[in-house]
């Protein structure tokens, strides 16, 4: 049985569909495909990979998505709007950090967000769609499938995937990326932009950095092989 898994979108709504489109060459339209989370910011449409993915799933699209760190900041902001999440080291709110890509997301909903922070926040009550934030605040933390363990930052080693904490699921980066036990499964993350996709043997990096103007990374995992899945076909990734 194959997975499918797509790296960190970012807004990036064409990346996106191009890289289903890779995934429907490759395995057909009743593929099975993970997305590591981080739907939203940096990127020119988020509302658009949110409408996407939403309306994939309703067609029964056989699509899971992760909730990744920057997935918590929109619907934060709508219910409590003065919000800071204790994963920012900066200690700065979504809206006002400047590389958070808050300013994408909120034009993506029609919104000025040069507009002082009460007033944004009134305003995208309204525009921003209860669906939406809905569906970006109840995205699942991690999905175990027989071909790897799927989160959007990682894991804390030696702790229960049952037991393991949210902000580590979705921040974590020391103590995981310096790791080299083995997890029990492969772990599929993002978090951690890179150049491409990067197999480490205990896990699989495949944010390529689309929110940096990089592709948006393509894999497949099928039986213990990775590959990933480019527009002339798939190219084997060996552990490093």
């Amino acid at each position: 049985m194959r997975l499918y898994a797509i790296g960190d979108i970012h807004g990036q709504l064409d990346l996106l569909k191009a890289a289903h489109e890779r995934v429907l060459r490759d395995g057909g339209p009743n593929a099975m495909i993970a997305h590591v989370g981080d739907l939203i910011d940096r990127g020119p449409d988020s509302r658009g990979v949110v409408e996407y993915l939403m309306r994939g799933q309703q067609e029964g699209r056989p699509w899971v998505v992760m909730r990744g760190n920057h997935d918590r900041f929109l619907p934060a902001f709508l219910r409590m709007p003065d919000w800071i999440d204790p994963g920012l080291s900066s200690g700065q709110h979504w809206v006002d950090h400047p590389g958070l890509g808050a300013a994408e997301t909120l034009a993506s909903y029609g919104l000025d967000p040069e507009a002082p922070r009460d007033r944004l926040w009134a305003e995208a009550l309204r525009a921003v769609p209860t669906g939406h934030a809905d569906f970006l605040a109840s995205l699942p933390l991690w999905f175990l499938h027989p071909q790897a363990l799927v989160v959007h930052a990682g894991i804390r080693p030696g702790i229960d995937l049952r037991n393991q904490a949210e902000q580590d699921l979705v921040w974590i980066r020391k103590g995981f990326l310096d790791c080299d036990a083995d997890h029990g499964a492969l772990v599929v993350h993002g978090h951690t932009a890179i150049s491409t996709a990067t197999h480490h043997g205990n896990r699989l990096n495949i944010d390529g950095g689309a929110a940096y103007g990089r592709p948006l990374c393509t894999v497949v995992i099928e039986d213990g092989e990775v590959h990933l899945v480019e527009d002339e076909g798939r190219t084997p990734l060996l552990p490093e």
